[in-house]
């Protein structure tokens, strides 16, 4: 039937949806790709540091110290450098701690029971237990759990075990220190962008989706643009790590001390950025509904939300520049501009809310790119306000507003 249907001329409705999956699965697939290389090359640093972590603490631990199988100093250092990035200092402290928790209880059940199935059991159990009576972090219940595990069943083979395992400790956090702070520190800026591009690209992207959707009043491409937006847990948290390494990094490393007050503006950028992800996250969920209910979406109401768009992309320009990012807080005023045009020419009660969340995350990149929390609002609404009164006739073109530029900062 269906080949008669084509010969008949009918235009085949399964082969043209087959061609757009093909298509999605092909741009999801490059993207895949793209995702992973990134990654690998995020983890270049902290692979070589722990490479070089490994091979140090063996050679110390054999050729210096004698020890014929220095197999906890190579783990030690890997387990602190594998730590979140920005708690190495406190992991190395949290390996000690739990080693000697596990050493202590496995000697100690050792010598009144004596070694078997039911008393490795035992151990363990008792391990957790006590380190979380104690309130320990689950670093220190894994290390004192797997010490104890080490203890009972290598002890009846192995004399002497306790000693070398506590050594071991000492020299493969030390060695990962080492490595982190002198031997082979890495760039902190440069972490810090390699982190962030993947969080504000995400957020500029789904932003021009969603002007693009509101011009063409598409609203699968709003609710896509929504979708895409939400998933956006790993993008922060992988900011919000590299912040973390590269304050612990400026710390520790001396090679690293001048980037210190480079460093305050990212740290003082998270937490803002991550509230303008979540504002924007509300401003495209109110321009599906908008687009739904058939609300009316003035020109200039697409053109504000492409101009937040942009101020994100020029902040991390900037901020990837090292430069004052004054084009950003331009852009990011430009769009509260716009979206007061907007709001004069009319709009619903999701229009209205889509205008409200353009200006609260325009405050939060403002607020990201070092300007106050009160002196962005004020700049907001002088942006926002300064729209309200339309002229008209002849004198709306000479009474035309000037983009609105954000004073310099510093």
């Amino acid at each position: 039937m269906r080949r008669t249907d084509l010969k008949s001329g009918l235009v085949d409705v399964d082969e043209q949806r087959i061609a757009e999956a093909v298509e999605q699965l092909r741009n999801r697939g490059k993207a895949t790709l793209q995702d992973r290389l990134h990654r690998v090359r995020m983890a270049l640093g902290l692979a070589a540091q722990a490479g070089l972590a490994a091979a140090l603490s063996w050679v110390i631990s054999h050729d210096v110290l004698g020890n014929p199988q220095p197999v906890f100093a190579p783990i030690s250092a890997v387990g602190t450098l594998a730590a979140s990035v920005g708690q190495r200092l406190r992991r190395t402290v949290e390996l000690i701690i739990g080693v000697a928790v596990g050493v202590a209880l496995g000697d100690a059940l050792i010598y009144l029971l004596g070694a078997g199935g039911w008393q490795l059991g035992l151990v363990v159990t008792a391990a957790i237990l006590l380190t979380i009576f104690f309130g320990g972090s689950v670093a220190i219940v894994i290390q004192a759990a797997a010490t104890a595990v080490l203890i009972v069943t290598l002890s009846p083979m192995t004399q002497n075990l306790e000693i070398p395992r506590f050594v071991d400790a000492f020299i493969g956090g030390g060695i990962a220190l080492v490595v982190t702070a002198i031997l082979l520190p890495l760039n902190p800026l440069r972490v810090i962008n390699r982190a962030a591009r993947p969080a504000l690209d995400l957020l500029a992207g789904q932003l021009d989706s969603t002007a693009e959707a509101l011009r063409n009043r598409d609203r699968n491409a709003a609710q896509q643009a929504l979708f895409r937006l939400r998933a956006n847990k790993d993008e922060l948290a992988a900011f919000s790590e590299a912040i973390e390494g590269a304050k612990e990094t400026s710390r520790l490393s001396p090679a690293r001390w001048h980037r210190r007050d480079e460093l305050i503006h990212y740290a003082e950028a998270a937490e803002p950025i991550d509230r303008a992800m979540r504002n924007s996250g509300t401003l495209i969920r109110r321009a599906v509904t908008l687009i739904e209910d058939e609300e009316p979406i003035p020109e200039p109401m697409p053109d504000s939300v492409s101009h937040l768009a942009e101020s994100v992309r020029l902040l991390r320009h900037e901020f990837a520049a090292g430069q004052e990012p004054n084009r950003a807080r331009e852009r990011a005023l430009r769009a509260v501009s716009e979206a007061g045009r907007a709001y004069t020419d009319g709009v619903g009660f999701s229009g209205s809310v889509v205008i409200a969340q353009v200006r609260t995350a325009a405050s939060d990149l403002l607020v990201a790119s070092g300007i106050d929390q009160e002196e962005a609002n004020r700049l907001i609404r002088q942006a926002f306000g300064g729209t309200e009164q339309r002229p008209s006739g002849e004198a709306e073109e000479e009474a035309a507003p000037k983009p609105p530029v954000a004073p310099p900062i510093g």
